[in-house]
C-alpha cells in the first residue's frame, strides 16, 4: 500500500514516548509518510480516528478506498435502471442468493427497523448480514456481519476482491455511465455476506424502491415502513407515485409487511401484493403496539406479532415511532422465520433482542447535565416524529435546537415541524458539500421562528457551544440541545462528543 506514496514528502515532528523496540529510520519514514496521507485524505474539520483494532496502514488503505469510491457516481443520484448491479452480481456468481431476505424501504424509520430485524434474527440464533445506508461516521456502518460493522481492513478486503470486476462492467458501458458509488457498496455488502456466510440478510433499499440496486435481491419479506415526501428531485412529489416506486420491492411470493400508512398509500402497497400474489400483514390489523408506556431510558411495550402477544418488552429507544418499528421489526423477523399462533418466537429472546438495540444519531444522548441529544431527522416527516418525541418524552424548560441540513432538502418544512418543540435555533452547516449555506437556511429560520429565536455559527462545534450557552440561560436543570437537521450533522455531533461509529 505504501508504494504508491513513495514520493511524498514526509513530515517532520517527534515520535510520541512510549515502550517498544527501537525503530528504523525506514519505519520512521513510513510512519510519517502514512500520517501526511491520512490528513489529506481526512481534512482538517471532521476527522476520523483510527479504530483500536486497526494499524495506521490498515486505516490509511481504508479512508483511500473510501476516496475512491467517493470518486464515482454519487449515491444521492438514482438512474432508472438495474442493468448495472445486475450484470455485476451476475459476474460475482450471485452473491446475493443463497440466504433469505429481508428487504425494507420507506421514507423514514428504515435504519432503525433494520437494526431490530437483526436483533431478532441474531438472538434466534442466525448468522445475519445487515446493509444500511447513509452512515453516520464511518463507511463501515453499512456493512454488518453478525449486528456488527466489519473492520475497515475487511472493507478493504471485500473491495479488492470487487473492484476487478466493476471495472469489467465499466469497460463493457458503452455510452453508459460508470458504476455508481451506491452500487459498488451493494455489491461488496452481497460479497461480505456470501463470503461469511450468512443465514438471513436485512437490506435496506438506498433510495426510492423500484430502481435501487439493492432491489436485484429478491426479499422473502418486504417491509415498507411509513411514506412521505423525500428526495423530490429524484421521486417526484405525488405521494402516490412515491409509494408504487417503493412498492417496487414487494415481489411475488413474499411476505409483504407493511407499515401503518394514510389510507390511499396503503390502498397502492396492497394493490402492488396483491398483483404478485404476496401475503400481506398490516400494523394495526395483523399487527401492531398493544400498549406503551414510557420507561427509565426508554419504553416498555406490549406488542401484537403475527404469532401472538410478546408483553415487557423494553426497548432502550425514545418516540411512539419507534414502538411502531418495533412492531414491524417483530413482524418481519416473524414472518422470515416461519413463526405463527402455533410456533411462536421464544419470548425471552423477543425481550433480549429489544433490550440490546442501539441507534446512534436517533435521539441519541451524547451528554449529561445540561443534555444533549443528536437526531438523524432530515424531513418534514422525521422532524414531527422527534418533536413529538421531545414534547411527549421530555420535560425541557428550555431546548436549544442546533440545526444543519442539505441544500436539497424541504428546509422549511423541517423548521416548521421542529418549531412548536424547541425554544431557540442556532443555525449551522455540517461537513458535506451538499450542506445548505448557513445565512440561507438563517433565512428560513427567521421566518419560521422570529428572529429574536435565530442564531447563526457556521462551524457547528462553535454551534454547539453556543447553543449549551443559550440553554444554560435558562439555569441548571431541565435545558438542553438537541442537533438535528441531517445524518451528517447528526454524526459529526457523535465525533464531537467523542462517539465510536456503531
Amino acid at each position: 500500500m505504501t508504494d504508491r506514496w513513495d514520493d511524498t514528502e514526509p513530515e517532520h515532528g517527534e515520535l510520541p514516548e512510549g515502550e517498544g523496540a527501537v525503530r528504523s529510520p525506514e519505519e520512521t519514514t513510513q510512519d510519517a509518510v502514512i500520517s501526511h496521507v491520512l490528513d489529506a485524505i481526512r481534512g482538517g474539520d471532521t476527522p476520523d480516528v483510527v479504530p483500536a483494532t486497526s494499524s495506521v496502514a490498515g486505516f490509511a488503505e481504508f479512508l483511500a478506498v473510501d476516496a475512491e469510491l467517493d470518486r464515482r457516481w454519487p449515491e444521492t443520484v438514482m438512474e432508472p435502471s438495474l442493468d448495472r448491479i445486475s450484470a455485476l452480481v451476475d459476474v460475482l456468481g450471485e452473491p446475493h442468493r443463497g440466504y433469505p431476505v429481508v428487504h425494507l424501504t420507506g421514507t423514514n424509520g428504515k435504519s432503525s427497523t433494520a437494526r431490530m430485524v437483526d436483533a431478532l434474527l441474531t438472538e434466534v440464533g442466525l448468522r445475519t448480514g445487515r446493509y444500511t445506508s447513509p452512515h453516520l461516521q464511518r463507511a463501515t456502518e453499512r456493512i454488518n456481519l453478525d449486528n456488527r460493522p466489519i473492520t475497515p481492513e475487511r472493507y478493504v478486503q471485500v473491495y479488492r476482491d470487487v473492484v476487478p470486476f466493476v471495472d469489467l462492467i465499466d469497460a463493457r458501458r458503452g455510452e453508459g455511465p460508470a458504476m455508481s458509488k451506491f452500487e459498488v457498496l451493494t455489491a461488496m455488502a452481497f460479497a461480505a455476506f456470501a463470503d461469511a456466510p450468512v443465514e438471513a440478510g436485512v437490506v435496506e433499499v438506498g433510495l426510492g424502491g423500484r430502481w435501487d440496486a439493492t432491489n436485484v435481491v429478491d426479499g422473502a419479506v418486504s417491509v415498507i415502513t411509513p411514506i412521505g415526501l423525500d428526495h423530490a428531485e429524484f421521486l417526484g412529489t405525488d405521494i402516490l407515485e412515491i409509494a408504487r416506486e417503493k412498492a417496487g420491492i414487494i415481489k411475488p411470493g413474499s411476505v409483504a409487511v407493511l407499515a401503518a400508512q394514510d389510507r390511499a398509500v396503503a390502498q397502492v402497497l396492497v394493490e402492488r401484493a396483491a398483483e404478485v400474489e404476496a401475503q400481506v400483514a398490516r400494523e394495526g390489523a395483523e399487527f401492531g403496539v398493544r400498549h406503551r408506556e414510557l420507561a427509565v431510558g426508554g419504553q416498555r411495550l406490549e406488542l401484537q406479532g403475527l404469532s401472538g402477544r410478546y408483553d415487557d418488552i423494553f426497548l432502550p429507544l425514545h418516540g411512539e415511532h419507534q414502538a411502531s418499528n418495533a412492531a414491524l421489526a417483530l413482524a418481519a423477523a416473524e414472518a422470515l422465520l416461519g413463526a405463527g399462533p402455533m410456533q411462536p418466537l421464544d419470548p425471552d429472546a423477543v425481550r433480549a433482542a429489544f433490550a440490546s438495540v442501539i441507534a446512534p444519531g436517533r435521539l441519541e444522548r451524547l451528554r449529561n447535565a445540561p443534555t444533549v441529544l443528536a437526531d438523524a431527522a432530515h424531513n418534514p416527516h422525521g422532524a414531527r416524529a422527534l418533536a413529538a418525541a421531545l414534547l411527549s418524552e421530555f420535560r425541557f424548560t428550555r431546548l436549544v435546537a442546533v440545526i444543519g441540513v442539505m441544500r436539497d432538502k424541504d428546509a422549511r418544512g423541517l423548521l416548521a415541524e421542529l418549531e412548536p418543540a424547541v425554544h431557540e435555533v442556532v443555525i449551522t452547516a455540517n461537513s458535506s458539500p451538499r450542506a445548505m449555506d448557513p445565512d440561507e437556511l438563517a433565512a428560513i429560520a427567521v421566518e419560521v421562528f422570529g428572529a429574536d429565536r435565530v442564531s447563526v455559527e457556521p462551524l457547528l462545534g462553535q454551534a454547539v457551544e453556543q447553543a449549551l450557552e443559550l440553554a444554560e440561560e435558562g439555569g441548571e436543570s431541565g435545558v438542553g440541545v438537541i442537533v438535528t437537521g441531517s445524518v451528517v450533522t447528526a454524526g459529526e455531533a457523535r465525533a464531537l462528543f467523542g462517539k465510536e461509529p456503531s
